[in-house]
């Protein structure tokens, strides 16, 4: 699979490529937000890695012009610790995670293939489509419909949704979560789970203040409820 590594520093960006190539990924680099555009057109990577400042065109920028044509996924690299409210800028501008800098580089191809194995979700035979007449989700084809109209989410969010709604009416505790949706490299990273519902439930929910479909069961996890047609 191809990765486009974006990093302006080349002393981050030359180890990430080589050690990507060590693991049998094919490797374009981009040195910054320009020639990284540029590069994902050219070259239709499998996934990208971007670091959020550079000069010029930034990393939250190059993410927003990508989500305009595609649903690749997006790592985006932060210098510094990253909090929720970074979180929920980059997931605005439709980036699927996030890595701090410096990481260990065992640790990042671990969430790089983590990464991959979300956009490559596969569903159970039952529950392919679900469809209320507001909400309508089809996993197979990986659409999600809001009032008819296509809603679009990242590979991440999709995969979350998905988990939910095959496990409707049951209770998926945080670590399950976690788990199943990210990987077993994300399973002390506690807050994913309660950034990445609000964000689903502004995209999918009548009143996100007040969700029908994914409630929270408080210190335990959260729950996918299926509406009847004249609840939606």
């Amino acid at each position: 699979m191809k990765i486009l590594v974006v990093d302006d520093e080349q002393e981050i960006r030359e180890p990430m490529g080589r050690k990507l190539r060590r693991e049998g990924f094919d490797v374009v680099l981009s040195s910054d937000g320009l020639e990284g555009l540029k590069s994902f057109h050219n070259e239709r990577p499998d996934l990208v890695v971007l670091d959020i400042l550079m000069p010029g065109m930034d990393g939250l920028t190059v993410c927003r012009r990508i989500r305009e044509v595609a649903d690749t996924p997006i790592m985006m690299l932060s210098a510094q610790l990253v909090d929720e409210e970074s979180i929920v800028e980059g997931l605005n501008a439709g980036a699927d995670e996030y890595i701090v800098k410096p990481v260990g580089m065992n640790e990042f191809v671990a969430r790089v293939r983590a990464l991959l194995r979300r956009s490559q979700i596969s569903t159970t035979d039952n529950a392919q489509i679900y469809d209320d007449g507001y909400l309508n989700v089809d996993l197979h084809k990986r659409q999600v419909y809001v009032k008819n109209k296509k809603v679009h989410l990242t590979p991440t969010e999709f995969k979350l949704l998905a988990v939910l709604i095959e496990n409707a009416g049951r209770i998926v505790s945080q670590r399950d979560l976690l788990e199943q949706v990210w990987g077993r490299e994300y399973i002390d990273d506690v807050y994913y789970p309660r950034v990445y519902v609000s964000q689903l439930r502004r995209k999918v929910e009548v009143d996100p203040a007040n969700p029908i479909y994914i409630l929270t069961e408080h210190r335990i996890g959260y729950r996918f409820e299926k509406q009847n047609r004249t609840n939606a």
